[in-house]
């Protein structure tokens, strides 16, 4: 009796300090449980009550964008034709030789239901062929309508049965930092593939003087010329690039703004070819001992080195030694702004720049007018469109007139005399004479003709 009355005592007492010992650390616990209907399913354990909002990428739903972007990004096919040689003469003089087809892939973005693609310049630059598949695995020849190569942005078309969906532009000026975005592309002619990730910078200098979205958004080789979309499905760049030591994603992706997108698609569509719009001035690298001596590689904005003649810059009265702070309101921290937000005007676009000058702000109206210098290729002559002057000057108004010569051409006397003509082909203003410069060889004989102040014509062969 007394075995049992002891053992019912231990028992009680046990029961006891496990009752004190629950109302003490587990009473005061709330648990909250976000129901299903919101699309989650958490149950939180914490000392106080927490919410949905906020909680990330639970909340964020890809499906609606997912679904309105995958039919809207197709494969893309390019097949160039190579010629290889059947001997040395062949080599040489690039005559014979077998044919033989290359293929290139990639992938592009149908803008209007009526057949225009949207892709990178590289993925069908030097194509012979042109073949699109749509995500429903039909396949179509396609029609170059126009590049441009400095944004690496191409034009494509494709004749289809019916309407084919489409995605719309969106405004990439819009975009934050942190906001969730996919990137959708069809890399290897199965369908479109989707991946998620967030903008994790913009205005990215890639050293091609270009404004990119970088993303942390998967993007391998061919997905080049894909869609980057918004969680509306909004198109708000295209997938250009990845740094990568192994050809492989390694969490950074590129993309070209929706902006300056959709503004050389205009371009191509309106004037057949890219209208730039410069604000006329010049700036300093911030690396250079110079700018790192003045502090200027310090400085939030972009500074202005030089004003170039008969520019918007010049006539609004910018001095070397401002800084732009602003353009429309958008704010410039780095060249890469400026050019990015630039890249999306045309000639005649007047733009409100805020200049710093000596401790005060000021906001100025600029007009963007046409670029009217350009650094030829192959022999880098830095050449301008003539002037009224000029043409009263040197008695023409065909040409260009050469206002830098690189050291290796110093000695041949050719600054400041007017530029007729490339290997007999003439020049009439300074975007010929990129083209025509950058078609011959480097290799061959060249030749050009000039005109001096005294109306002489000159002729000099450069091999």
């Amino acid at each position: 009796m007394k075995k049992i009355a002891s053992t019912f005592l231990i028992a009680l007492f046990a029961g006891a300090i496990t009752l004190g010992s629950y109302k003490l650390f587990f009473e005061n616990t709330n648990y909250t449980v976000i129901s299903q209907d919101e699309g989650h399913s958490v149950f939180n354990t914490s000392l106080t009550p927490t919410s949905a909002k906020g909680a990330g990428i639970n909340e964020v739903d890809f499906t609606v964008a997912a679904e309105n972007t995958v039919n809207a990004v197709v494969h893309v096919k390019n097949v160039t034709i190579n010629r290889t040689p059947h001997s040395l003469m062949d080599f040489f003089y690039g005559s014979g030789g077998n044919e033989r087809p290359q293929v290139g892939t990639g992938s592009g973005v149908i803008i209007s239901q009526d057949g225009y693609i949207v892709t990178n310049n590289h993925v069908i630059s030097k194509a012979n062929q042109l073949q699109v598949t749509l995500n429903n695995n039909k396949t179509y020849d396609a029609e170059l309508i126009g590049t441009d190569p400095n944004s690496d942005i191409a034009l494509i078309k494709i004749d289809a049965e019916g309407n084919l969906p489409y995605l719309a532009f969106g405004d990439s000026d819009n975009m934050k930092i942190g906001e969730w975005v996919l990137a959708v592309g069809n890399p290897f002619n199965l369908t479109s593939t989707v991946t998620a990730g967030i903008v994790s910078a913009k205005a990215r200098d890639l050293g091609k003087n270009q404004s990119f979205i970088q993303t942390d958004a998967a993007v391998n080789p061919g997905n080049s010329g894909g869609a980057l979309v918004n969680t509306n499905g909004d198109l708000v760049g295209i997938n250009t690039a990845i740094t990568s030591q192994t050809g492989s994603y390694v969490g950074y992706s590129f993309a070209v703004p929706s902006n300056i997108a959709k503004k050389v698609v205009d371009d191509i569509l309106e004037y057949g070819n890219v209208q730039k719009g410069i604000l006329g001035i010049k700036t300093l690298n911030i690396n250079t001992p110079y700018a790192i001596e003045k502090g200027l590689n310090e400085i939030e904005g972009v500074y202005i080195s030089g004003v170039e003649e008969g520019t918007g810059a010049q006539e609004a009265e910018l001095q070397e030694g401002d800084v732009i702070k602003k353009v429309d309101n958008i704010k410039v921290r780095k060249f890469a702004d400026l050019t990015g937000y630039l890249s999306a005007k045309r000639p005649d676009d007047t733009v409100e720049v805020t200049i710093a000058r000596d401790g005060e702000e000021f906001t100025v109206p600029v007009m963007l007018k046409k670029r009217q210098t350009v650094i030829v290729p192959v022999m880098g002559l830095e050449v301008k469109n003539l002037s009224k002057e000029d043409n009263k000057k040197f008695k023409t108004k065909q040409g260009v007139k050469i206002v830098g010569v690189p050291e290796t051409y110093r000695g041949y006397g050719l600054e400041g005399k007017v530029l007729l003509s490339v290997d007999n082909k003439e020049i009439n203003d300074i975007e010929e004479a990129r083209s025509l410069f950058g078609s011959i060889s480097r290799y061959g004989k060249t030749s050009i003709t000039m005109i001096n102040e005294k109306g002489e014509r000159e002729r000099l062969i450069f091999q």
